[in-house]
């Protein structure tokens, strides 16, 4: 162990460094969120080597509208900039695209016990959930529908 001598203000930029970096536990009356470790671009996806935790006092600004866990960090993708050392609100993140523009689409209509299955061109970009419109290969016909869980678009029925 070296034990270094430093002023006061050294001390503390020192301490908000090693906090930054995660080497540093939160005190009392603060809260650790995870923040981006560097630069995150609107599109990218978020990885777990680009996370830190840092800690911020209880009931601040911050950590009201942050998110709390990594976990509900990794894998969104950015919708916007988000910078090092900066809390990530969830309007700044959304799911990966289950389906993006141009891309080949399976449409399903279901009702009852009939089922019909079609192939269409994805118009618009989408995750799981989402509305969006594609355009029939067969007929041309412009259509929307839900993107379900396992990737195809969901049109009409109950």
């Amino acid at each position: 162990m070296v034990a270094l001598c430093f002023g006061s203000r050294s001390a503390h930029l020192i301490a908000a460094v090693f906090c930054l970096a995660g080497a540093l536990p939160a005190h009392a009356g603060q809260v650790l969120l995870p923040v981006p470790r560097v630069t995150i671009y609107p599109g990218q996806v978020i990885e777990k080597g680009m996370l830190v935790d840092r800690a911020f006092r209880s009931g601040s600004a911050e950590q009201a509208v942050a998110t709390t866990s990594s976990d509900g960090l990794i894998g969104k993708v950015a919708r916007q900039t988000l910078l090092p050392g900066r809390p990530v609100t969830q309007a700044a993140l959304r799911a990966p695209h289950a389906i993006t523009q141009g891309q080949a689409a399976m449409v399903i209509f279901q009702s009852g016990a009939l089922t019909i299955t079609g192939s269409a061109i994805a118009l618009q970009s989408g995750a799981t959930g989402d509305v969006v419109s594609v355009r029939n290969v067969d007929s041309g016909r412009i259509i929307k529908g839900t993107i379900g869980s396992d990737g195809a678009v969901h049109v009409g029925g109950p």
